[in-house]
C-alpha cells in the first residue's frame, strides 16, 4: 500500500508522518515529498500521526491513499524541546515549562531572557538595569552555589549550541519558535556538569514549504516612569542648617526659604522623549526537497538617563537551511549573526560618580550653568580645561558637593562618542542519516565566535577638584573568542502495540574559553574630541601603554544516554545518566556521573476511572536526579605559580620579580554536585481550566569555596575546597482558563513560585562565607551567608527605636551598668545590644532581611472580539528587602529624599526616624539598620497591547495573508512602596540599589504584516 501525506493548509508534502498499520507494530515514515509505502491488509486501516498535526485514521483500499493533515493548535503548545528531541507534553516525566513562538510576537523583547519574566513558575528574571541592552538575572528555582559572578546562572542551549547566559542577547525573538526551561535533575540531567542551575533550551524557526513572508515593526518613546522625590532649594538649605545646629556649628545659611526651588537635577539627565524603534523581516520556504528560514532584524534605541551616551542599536541576521536529497538523508544548518553598538554610562548601579548619581547628590543650590560674572571670573571657573555650554558659559560646580559627584552636562560631554561594541556568530551544521526504519544518527558541529571591544576617548577637562583629567588619552580594547561543541546521537524509536520506546545515546566534546585580549591606551593624543582621535596619532613612547591576556581553554568530554518509555500514554517513564570529564578538576575526580530517573501515571485513561466533567485529564509524575556544576577557576586543583612576591639581593635596594606557589593544591576537588526531588502533577478541569502544581527540594552539596589558609604556612591564596552545602524547596502552581464565548475569545494564565533557600553546611570552624559578603561604603559588609539563613541575607544592627530624651540614653545600659551609647542625643538611633559586651560593637549585628523574594508570579490576560485583539502581562515579587542604598555616605553636602522631612525634631517625636547630624557621632546614618531596608514587593503591568486586524477582503488587494496594527505600552505601571527608582534589581547582587539606572515606561505602535 502506497500514498501521500500533505499539509492541508497549503497543500505542501509532509515529511516524517508516521504511519502505522492499526492493531499492529508495522510503521513507516513518510520522505521528503510525504510518500509513504507499507504493508498492509484490504479491510485494515493505517493511523497517521506527527508532531503538531491531528491525527487521522484512513481504511486501507485497493488504490493509493492520499491523506491530508491539518494543524492541531492545541497539540502545537503541548509539544516540548527536552535536550536531543521533542516529546509531547502528555507524556513528559520531568519538569518542563514552555514559551512558544505566538507568546512573543509584536512584544517589546529586546533580549530573549526578558521572554520569560513572569510566564514560567520557578523561574526569577530581574532585569540588571533600564540601560538598553542591558541583560537579565535568571534564577531557575533558587541558588546553587555561593559564587556571585555567573556561576549561579543557567545554561543556555540556543539549537544545540551552548551560549553564556550574557552572549545570549544575539538571539533576535522573532526568530525563537520556543523556549523550554528544564527545572528539575530528571530533565536536566542530559546536560550532566554544567545543569546544577537548570537549563533553558532555546529552538529558532526553521522553514516550511511553500513561500512566507513576514514584516513586523514598531516605534515608540520611552520615559522614565519615576523620579525621586529630592530636597528642593529651601528644603535643603533648612536641612543643612539643622545638621550643622545639632552639631554645634553655626548655621550655613541665613535665610533658607530665599532659594525658592533651586535646581532640579533630574531634569538634566532624564529624557521624556527616548525614541526606540524595531524592524524584523523574515522569509519562509522550500520544496520536497529543501526548506529554507532567513530573517532580519534591527533594534535601535535611546536610553532615558543620559542619552547622547546611552544608547543601543542592534542588527540580526538568520539563515536557516534544511536539504533532504534522499528519504535516509537530512542535513542543513542553524546560523545566527549579531552586530551591536552601546554608548554605555558604566555606571548603572553604582553610587560612585556618573551622571546618574550626580544628579541625586548635587545641592539644588548650584545652578546647571553659571552666567554671574563674578564668580565665572573666580575659581574654580578660572581653571583650565572647564566643561562650557554651546553659548561658552560654564556648567556649575557645586561649591559643597564633592568627591566623584559632577554636573551631569559637563560630564556627558566628556563622554560622547564612546562606545563598546560585538560581532556574535552562533550556530551549528548537521547531518542525519537513517540506515534503518526507527534509527537515526546525527552529527551536529556548533560553534560560537563572538569579536568585541571597546573605543573611548578622553578630552582634556575639570569637573570638581577631585576629578581633572590633565591627560587627553584614547583607548581601545579588542577581544577574540572562540568556543565549539561536537556531538554524535544514535536515536532509535519504536512502537509495538501499545509499547512506545525511544532510547539514545550519545558523545559530546565541548571547548570554550578561547579568548584573547588587547588593551592598548595612548595619552597625550593631540585630539580634542572622540571623532578626531585614533592611533594613528602616536605620542612619545612613554605615553603609550599595552596590556593583553589569554583565556585557559575549558574542555569538557561527555557521554550520556536517555531512555523513554510508555504504554498507551498511561504508565511513563524516562531515565538518563551522563558522564563528563572537565579540564577544571584533577586526576582524582576528573569524571563524574549524572544519573536520573522520572516515572508518571495518568489515571484518567485507567478503566477504573469515572468518565465526569470535573477532571477530564490527570497526570501524576515525580523524579530524582544529580546534576553538576564546574564553574570555577582554572586550575584550581594544582598549586599554580603566581608573581608580585619580589625580593631584593645583597645590600641593593633594586627590587627583582619574584614568583611562588599561590595556594596548596587539591587534586580530590570535584564537581558541585546538585540533588533534585521533584514531585507534582498536571490537570486538565471542567474542559477550560489547565492546573499544574509541582513541590521540588534540590540540595547542593560540596559547594566550591577558598577558605583561608593559616598565614604561617606562607601561601599567598587559598587552597579550593569543596566545603558547603546549600538546599532550596518551593511550590509551583500555574493555572490557566480559556474559553470562547459567542465572538469573544478569553483567556487568563497564572503562575506564582514560593521558595525557601537556606545554607546547610559549611566547614567546621567556619560560621560564614566571607568571600561573597557585600559591602556598602563604611558600613562594611551588609550581606551575610550563614549556616541556617539564606544567601547572601542582610546582615547588620537591630534597631529598638528612637532614643526621645536623655534619660533614656542614661538608663539603657549593659548587664554590667554601663551606658551602652554614650554619644547619643535625643533623636539619635537605639541599637539593640545583642552579645550583652559593654558596648555597640560589631558582634551585635544580626540577620535584618533578606533580598530572595519568597514568591514571584505573573499573569497574562487575553482577549479577542472579531477582528480585535487585547492583551495585558504583569508580573511581580513578594517577601523580600530592598537595601536602599542611593545616597553616599561620604558626600556630606549631597542632597536629600524627601523623606528626611519626618525626621526626629523635638516637635516630631519620631520613632522610626533619626535626627539629622552633621557629626554623626552615635551612627544613625553610617551603621547598617533597618532605616536602610525597605520593601521590595512589586507588581508591574509590563505590557499591554491593543490590536486590530484589517479586512482579509481589503489585504488580499496587495497580496497579503494577514495586517495587524497595534498600540502598545511598556511598564505602564509598577505597584510598590519601595521609593527607589526600580524595584526590580538584579545583576549578580540581588535586592543592593545603588541608584540603578531604572526602567523607561514606553508607548509604541506597531505593525505586523504577512505574505
Amino acid at each position: 500500500m502506497s500514498g501521500k501525506v500533505t499539509d492541508q493548509s497549503d497543500g505542501a508534502p509532509l515529511p516524517g508522518v508516521s504511519v502505522t498499520v492499526e492493531g499492529t507494530s508495522r510503521a513507516t515514515i513518510t520522505d521528503a515529498a510525504g510518500n509513504f509505502t507499507i504493508s498492509a491488509p484490504t479491510g485494515g486501516k493505517l493511523i497517521f500521526s506527527l508532531v503538531g498535526m491531528i491525527t487521522k485514521t484512513a481504511p486501507v483500499g485497493s488504490g493509493p491513499i492520499n491523506v491530508s493533515l491539518s494543524e492541531d493548535t492545541k497539540a502545537l503548545s503541548e509539544v516540548v524541546v527536552v535536550g536531543y528531541g521533542t516529546q509531547k507534553k502528555s507524556v513528559v516525566t520531568g519538569s518542563i515549562s514552555s514559551v512558544k513562538a505566538k507568546d512573543l510576537e509584536t512584544m517589546p523583547i529586546n533580549r530573549v531572557e526578558q521572554a520569560l519574566q513572569g510566564r514560567t513558575a520557578g523561574v526569577s528574571v530581574s532585569t540588571s538595569n533600564g540601560q538598553p541592552g542591558s541583560a537579565s538575572t535568571v534564577r531557575i528555582r533558587g541558588y546553587t552555589t555561593f559564587a556571585r559572578d555567573g556561576s549561579n546562572d543557567p545554561l543556555w542551549v540556543v539549537d544545540g549550541v551552548i551560549v553564556d547566559n550574557g552572549g545570549i542577547g544575539y538571539i533576535n525573538q522573532s526568530d525563537i519558535a520556543s523556549i523550554e526551561v528544564l527545572k528539575d535533575a530528571a530533565s536536566q540531567a542530559i546536560y550532566g556538569a554544567r545543569a546544577a542551575n537548570g537549563v533553558i533550551i532555546v529552538t529558532t524557526k526553521a522553514g516550511k514549504s511553500g513561500l512566507s513572508i513576514n514584516y513586523n515593526a514598531f516605534y515608540g518613546t520611552s520615559a522614565p516612569a519615576k523620579k525621586l522625590d529630592l530636597l528642593n532649594a529651601s528644603q535643603y538649605a533648612m536641612i543643612r542648617n539643622e545638621a550643622a545646629v545639632n552639631a554645634g556649628l553655626p548655621a550655613p545659611y541665613a535665610n533658607p526659604d530665599s532659594y525658592g526651588v533651586g535646581t532640579d537635577w533630574q531634569s538634566t539627565v532624564f529624557n521624556d522623549d527616548a525614541r526606540r524603534q524595531t524592524h524584523e523581516f523574515s522569509v519562509s520556504g522550500g520544496g520536497e526537497k529543501s526548506t529554507f528560514y532567513t530573517s532580519f532584524g534591527y533594534i535601535d534605541q535611546e536610553g532615558i538617563v543620559a542619552s547622547p551616551i546611552s544608547a543601543w542599536n542592534r542588527a540580526n541576521v538568520r539563515i536557516n537551511s534544511t536539504f533532504t536529497p534522499a528519504k535516509w538523508l537530512t542535513f542543513g544548518e542553524n546560523l545566527g549573526y549579531s552586530h551591536s553598538v552601546l554608548n554605555s554610562l558604566g555606571n548603572t548601579n553604582s553610587e560612585f560618580g556618573g551622571p546618574l548619581s550626580s544628579a541625586i547628590h548635587l545641592d539644588p543650590l548650584t545652578p546647571i550653568v553659571e552666567t554671574d560674572p563674578a564668580k565665572i571670573n573666580a575659581s574654580p571657573y578660572t581653571i583650565p580645561n572647564i566643561i562650557r555650554d554651546p553659548n561658552g558659559n560654564p556648567y556649575g560646580i557645586s561649591p559643597v558637593v564633592g568627591q566623584e559627584m559632577s554636573n551631569p552636562l559637563a560630564y556627558i560631554q566628556t563622554r560622547l562618542g564612546n562606545f563598546t561594541w560585538d560581532h556574535n556568530i552562533v550556530g551549528n551544521t548537521f547531518a542525519e542519516v537513517k540506515p534503518i526504519q526507527d534509527l537515526t544518527i546525527r552529527s551536529t558541529l556548533g560553534t560560537k565566535l563572538a569579536f568585541y571591544g571597546e573605543d573611548a576617548f578622553t578630552p582634556l577637562y575639570y569637573l570638581s577638584s577631585s576629578g581633572p583629567n590633565t591627560k587627553a588619552s584614547f583607548h581601545r580594547i579588542q577581544n577574540y573568542a572562540i568556543a565549539y561543541s561536537f556531538e554524535n546521537t544514535i536515536a532509535y524509536n519504536k512502537i509495538l502495540g501499545k509499547h512506545n520506546f525511544n532510547i539514545i545515546v550519545g558523545q559530546g566534546l565541548y571547548m570554550d574559553n578561547n579568548v584573547r585580549r588587547t588593551d592598548v591606551t595612548f595619552n597625550n593624543v593631540i585630539a580634542t574630541n572622540f571623532d578626531d582621535a585614533n592611533l594613528n596619532y602616536k605620542p612619545i613612547a612613554t605615553d603609550r601603554t599595552a596590556d593583553g591576556s589569554d583565556g585557559t581553554l575549558h574542555k569538557v568530554n561527555s557521554l550520556f544516554s536517555r531512555v523513554t518509555y510508555n504504554y498507551d500514554e498511561k504508565y511513563l517513564f524516562t531515565g538518563i545518566i551522563r558522564r563528563d570529564g572537565s579540564s577544571n578538576f584533577g586526576s582524582n575526580n576528573k569524571f563524574g556521573y549524572f544519573p536520573s530517573f522520572s516515572a508518571g501515571w495518568v489515571p484518567t485513561k485507567e478503566s477504573f476511572w469515572p468518565e465526569n466533567k470535573a477532571v477530564n485529564f490527570l497526570k501524576i509524575r515525580g523524579g530524582y536526579g544529580v546534576t553538576g556544576n564546574d564553574r570555577i577557576g582554572e586550575f584550581s586543583y594544582v598549586s599554580l605559580v603566581g608573581s608580585g612576591r619580589n625580593y631584593t639581593f645583597g645590600t641593593t635596594d633594586q627590587s627583582s620579580i619574584g614568583w611562588s606557589l599561590t595556594a596548596p593544591s587539591n587534586p580530590d576537588l570535584k564537581w558541585e554536585e546538585t540533588r533534585s526531588t521533584n514531585l507534582g502533577f498536571d490537570a486538565t478541569l471542567f474542559t477550560n481550566f489547565n492546573l499544574t502544581f509541582e513541590y521540588f527540594k534540590k540540595k547542593t552539596v560540596g559547594i566550591l569555596q577558598y577558605p583561608p589558609v593559616p598565614g604561617y604556612l606562607g601561601w599567598a591564596g587559598n587552597s579550593a575546597r569543596n566545603a558547603g552545602d546549600m538546599q532550596n524547596t518551593g511550590v509551583e502552581i500555574e493555572l490557566g482558563y480559556h474559553k470562547t464565548f459567542g465572538e469573544l475569545n478569553f483567556g487568563v494564565n497564572g503562575n506564582a513560585s514560593f521558595l525557601k533557600n537556606k545554607v546547610t553546611k559549611l566547614l567546621p570552624g567556619i560560621q560564614f562565607v566571607d568571600d561573597n559578603q557585600q559591602t556598602f561604603q563604611t558600613m562594611g559588609a551588609i550581606t551575610r551567608t550563614e549556616i541556617g539563613h539564606a544567601f547572601g541575607e542582610f546582615y547588620g544592627y537591630d534597631m529598638l527605636g528612637i532614643f526621645q530624651n536623655q534619660a533614656e540614653i542614661d538608663n539603657y545600659k549593659s548587664p554590667n551598668g554601663v551606658v551602652l551609647q554614650p554619644n547619643a542625643k535625643p533623636g539619635d538611633v537605639k541599637f539593640a545590644n545583642l552579645n550583652g559586651n559593654d558596648a555597640i560593637e560589631a558582634g551585635d549585628r544580626t540577620f535584618i532581611g533578606s533580598p530572595i523574594p519568597k514568591m514571584t508570579y505573573g499573569v497574562t490576560v487575553n482577549l479577542g472580539y472579531k477582528a480585535f485583539d487585547f492583551v495585558v502581562f504583569g508580573t511581580g515579587v513578594a517577601g523580600n528587602q530592598i537595601f536602599q542604598g542611593i545616597r553616599r555616605l561620604d558626600v556630606t553636602y549631597g542632597n536629600y529624599q524627601t523623606d528626611i522631612l519626618n525626621r526626629w525634631t523635638p516637635g516630631n517625636p519620631s520613632n522610626t526616624n533619626p535626627r539629622i547630624v552633621e557629626q554623626d557621632l552615635n551612627g544613625n546614618y553610617i551603621k547598617f539598620t533597618k532605616l536602610y531596608l525597605q520593601n521590595g514587593d512589586f507588581f508591574r503591568i509590563k505590557t499591554m497591547q491593543l490590536g486590530y486586524n484589517l479586512p482579509r477582503a481589503t489585504i488580499q488587494k496587495i497580496g497579503a495573508q494577514k495586517c495587524r496594527i497595534y498600540l502598545m505600552s511598556e511598564n505602564l505601571f509598577t505597584f510598590t512602596k519601595y521609593t527607589g527608582y526600580d524595584p526590580e534589581i538584579g545583576g549578580t547582587v540581588l535586592g543592593i540599589d545603588r541608584g540603578i539606572y531604572p526602567q523607561a515606561r514606553s508607548f509604541m505602535i506597531g505593525l505586523n504584516v504577512g505574505f
